[in-house]
């Protein structure tokens, strides 16, 4: 049995490294924003855009990507989509323009939503039910990986673009900072598009297509051959009403048999976003600024995010199948809560005072007579604060952001960074890898892709909208409206899950699909 495990493990590792992409590629831009909004002279909306385009293809991508796997296979997929983040991080890295870096940016959003849907469908498919919840949060735990090495290398890329070392300067790290960023996803991508030839063929996927020996000899490695005959057996009769019927029409989703999975699937996958975990991964430096501590310290803060996601992601692995799927959903979210109150009282409370002193030590670029009329004055909420600094010095003040709000804020900045830390906490050790373990395990085999990639649309759709307006909220709403915002969102979705979603852990496929599937 030990081989039987190191081989799922082994094969479950090398496919979550399509979740390390994803998560690399959708976190390294919190890194860049700051330098292509200058570059570029971008708008609010679209430093949003930038973040957000990634988001968007991949939203188009999850709508096809299942039913593209029953066709041509969960590996093939896997494959492609490997090849499309290469693709993106070489384009998004000599990208001349805004235009072109969004496009490229896109091309990268198809490897994405692609991966993000098959690579836990295939885990799943393979793994037997003792095990499966922990192998479907290696995808999680890879997501988080590469959250966190793109924190960490954004904030190398930084110093590196400060150092004196000749190599350095000869690599244009200051002048070429936010393409490095982007640029070094190539390496991995490269890797997971090799690695993918030393896995075998989704086992359920070969059943469904008639492949029946080769679909045996790969269950019989997962599980040995007296369960993989069993567990055949019980595929054989998941799928039998399905004989002829190649791909299921989305029709298949709104039958009144499929109203409870379907409506546990759409709200927690809605609910994951709409709390605002994006907005922490993609934003996070912009996030920490806000709080004064200024640009370097911003970056260096971001890596405890990451490496906070990581740990708590760790212990949802280990605790998913012996705790369950619904107690760490309730913890994680009552978690979540709190964690966004928290912040929404730290920066409402913030006062915003220019001093003389603090003035004196801004960047020369600045037109420090302009403020001259400002020292004093005590702002009540930061957006009185921008919008009298705007009337100031016009657009250097958005340049200056950073600067100019470290030298006038009054808040706890611990506070800020226990409550951004408690948020994403909370999140990887609950809705994180909860969310993809349930998909993989609430709908019937006959439309499982089709069901996956249909909530999967509607998760992603939502962080693109997250991702999109939060510079725009920032903006308008103030920092601290727009965490209550999420809050809120947060509450509602703990009750939902307190009333409505079922415990899924220890039962296999088939015998969830009887239970819920009426």
């Amino acid at each position: 049995m030990n081989k039987n495990i190191s081989y799922i493990v082994s094969t479950a590792l090398i496919v979550a490294l399509g979740g390390f992409l994803m998560g690399f590629d959708a976190s390294v831009i919190s890194g860049v924003n700051k330098f292509i909004e200058l570059e570029f002279s971008l708008t609010k909306l679209e430093v949003g855009w930038a973040v957000s385009s990634l988001t968007l293809t991949a939203t188009l991508a999850m709508l096809v990507a299942g039913p593209l796997s029953d066709k041509l296979g969960r590996r093939q997929v896997l494959k492609y989509a490997a090849i499309l983040y290469a693709l993106s991080a070489i384009l998004s890295a000599i990208a001349p323009s805004f235009i072109a870096l969004v496009l490229a940016r896109m091309l990268g959003g198809l490897g994405v939503g692609a991966s993000l849907i098959i690579a836990p469908m295939y885990i799943a498919e393979i793994s037997p039910a003792a095990i499966r919840g922990r192998m479907v949060s290696f995808n999680q735990l890879n997501i988080v990986l590469g959250i966190s090495v793109a924190f960490f290398t954004n904030y190398l890329i930084l110093q590196l673009g400060s150092s004196d070392a000749s190599w350095a300067q000869t690599l244009n790290f200051d002048k070429w900072n936010w393409r490095w960023m982007l640029g070094i996803e190539a390496i991995p991508a490269v890797l997971y598009f090799l690695g993918l030839f030393f896995v075998p063929r989704s086992p359920r996927w070969l059943v469904m297509k008639g492949e029946f020996d080769e679909a045996l000899e790969v269950m019989s490695k997962a599980t040995g051959p007296q369960v993989a005959n069993q567990e055949m057996s019980e595929i054989q009769k998941a799928i039998a009403s399905d004989t002829g019927k190649k791909t299921a029409p989305l029709s298949e989703l709104f039958k009144k048999s499929m109203t409870l999975v379907l409506t546990i699937g759409i709200v927690i996958g809605v609910l994951q976003q709409i709390t605002g975990i994006n907005s922490v991964f993609f934003y996070a430096p912009m996030i920490f600024e806000q709080s004064g501590i200024g640009t370097d310290a911003s970056f260096s803060q971001a890596i405890y995010v990451g490496l906070i996601n990581l740990v708590f992601t760790l212990i949802a692995i280990a605790l998913i199948d012996k705790l369950g799927r619904k107690p760490l959903l309730v913890g994680g979210m009552a978690g979540i809560v709190i964690c966004m109150f928290l912040l929404a009282y730290s920066f409402n409370s913030a006062t915003y005072t220019l001093t003389e002193t603090a003035v004196t030590s801004l960047p020369a670029e600045i037109n420090k007579d302009a403020l001259a009329t400002m020292i004093g004055t005590t702002f009540d909420n930061d957006l009185d604060y921008k919008a009298s600094l705007s009337a100031a010095i016009g657009d250097a003040a958005g340049t200056y952001e950073s600067d100019l709000l470290k030298g006038a804020i009054n808040i706890n900045p611990t506070m800020v960074l226990l409550g951004i830390l408690g948020f994403v906490a909370s999140f990887a050790v609950s809705i994180g890898p909860v969310m993809w373990v349930l998909f993989s395990e609430l709908f019937p085999n006959k439309v499982r892709a089709l069901a996956i990639s249909f909530v999967g649309l509607i998760n992603s759709a939502v962080s693109f909208l997250v991702q999109l307006v939060f510079p725009w909220e920032l903006a308008t709403l103030g920092t601290g409206t727009t965490f209550m915002i999420y809050g809120v969102f947060g509450l509602i979705g703990l009750i939902f899950i307190l009333m409505v979603v079922p415990e899924t852990k220890g039962k296999s496929l088939e015998e969830l699909e009887r239970q819920l599937v009426k």
